[in-house]
């Protein structure tokens, strides 16, 4: 590792908090590191680009949820959530931006609330992700109507997700840390000595059930139902929803579970499940580094999958823009929407 350069040892760490770094651990024997061959360029301009359309579009499902005049639906405001959890995330991706072409500049302060911010808005994501598929079950499987319309109990829901989201990312708080690592300063875990090993195991494979497989479970039984139940009505509109439900499905499980497959495959190396050599260890770190771009593109697809695709959303968000002067009052009536805007419900607002 010592002929690495700072940006490419800090790519090998920065996989939000799964890997933990111990000085002087045997994982960090010296191995010719086959994925250093990454273009930096290409991976900046990946980064930058989910940023910009992560943040934009967030912030845009945030303004127009907000502006919503009729009352929202327990979906909407779960989504409120989502987009806020996907949008602070996107505002940490500078920081690994920068750090990929030197290493990390901004001090044990930054270290930890950047992390922290990572560890947060990913468990809060997927969480939410899951709370999204209970809440359609119910209402379309067993249409439980004023179940989901109940704002205050989605409103408790949804502190506390945001509360187990911060209970679980407590030790990235504590271990997380800026140190100077072959005269290269990296921000990452300094788990300490090797008598931690059971208790680092233990947490990561609470991180595997708790941040992917839990959620997974519960989103496959649920949308399986919902799905099951949608085949057997004519409504056109709930079979709309039923092609955004599978979309939803779909994207989650392309951009999360290659990248989940790959941390269970690092963790089973680490527990000796599996046999580490340097060919396995290069093969894991270049998987890592391609599907994490691929889950960090998954807060760019949430604004397209849960809300521009609503009906109610995008009748809405244009009139933000009649309200801002940005087109004229007349664009709903001219493209036949002021009636669909009325007649959407709370329930199916968001057709998901």
């Amino acid at each position: 590792m010592t002929n690495m350069e700072g940006a490419e040892l800090y790519g090998l760490f920065e996989n939000y908090s799964y890997n933990e770094f111990i000085p002087g651990d045997d994982y960090a024997s010296p191995c010719s590191d086959s994925s250093v061959a990454f273009n930096k360029i290409l991976l900046v301009t990946i980064y930058s680009l989910v940023f910009i359309s992560s943040t934009l579009g967030n912030f845009l499902v945030v303004l127009v949820i907000s502006y919503m005049q009729q009352q929202k639906s327990s979906t909407d405001i779960y989504l409120l959530n989502l987009a806020i959890a996907d949008l602070l995330f996107a505002l940490t991706l500078p920081f690994s931006t920068v750090s990929i072409n030197s290493d990390w500049i901004f001090g044990d302060y930054m270290c930890k609330i950047v992390s922290v911010m990572q560890e947060v808005n990913f468990y809060s994501g997927i969480l939410l992700l899951a709370c999204i598929s209970v809440d359609r079950y119910l209402a379309i499987v067993h249409a439980t109507h004023a179940v989901t319309q109940k704002r205050h109990l989605v409103g408790f829901v949804c502190i506390g997700v945001w509360l187990v989201a911060a209970l679980l990312s407590l030790p990235i708080l504590i271990s997380r840390k800026a140190f100077r690592l072959h005269n290269i300063i990296v921000c990452y875990e300094n788990i300490g000595a090797r008598d931690n090993e059971v208790w680092r195991i233990s947490i990561r494979f609470l991180r595997h059930l708790v941040g992917f497989f839990i959620p997974l479970v519960i989103m496959l039984f649920c949308y399986g139902f919902t799905i099951n139940t949608l085949f057997q009505t004519r409504s056109g509109q709930k079979h709309k929803a039923m092609r955004v439900i599978f979309a939803v499905v779909l994207a989650f499980i392309v951009c999360w579970f290659p990248y989940n497959m790959t941390i269970f495959a690092d963790t089973l190396m680490r527990v000796k499940i599996i046999r580490e050599t340097c060919e396995v260890r290069g093969h894991i770190n270049t998987a890592l580094r391609v599907t994490q771009i691929l889950a960090f593109l998954h807060c760019c697809i949430n604004p397209i999958l849960y809300a521009f695709i609503g009906q109610k959303f995008r009748n809405t968000f244009f009139r933000v823009l009649i309200q801002k002067g940005f087109i004229k009052k007349n664009f709903l009536s001219t493209y036949g929407m002021g009636s669909s805007y009325k007649s959407s419900s709370g329930n199916t607002s968001t057709t998901l």
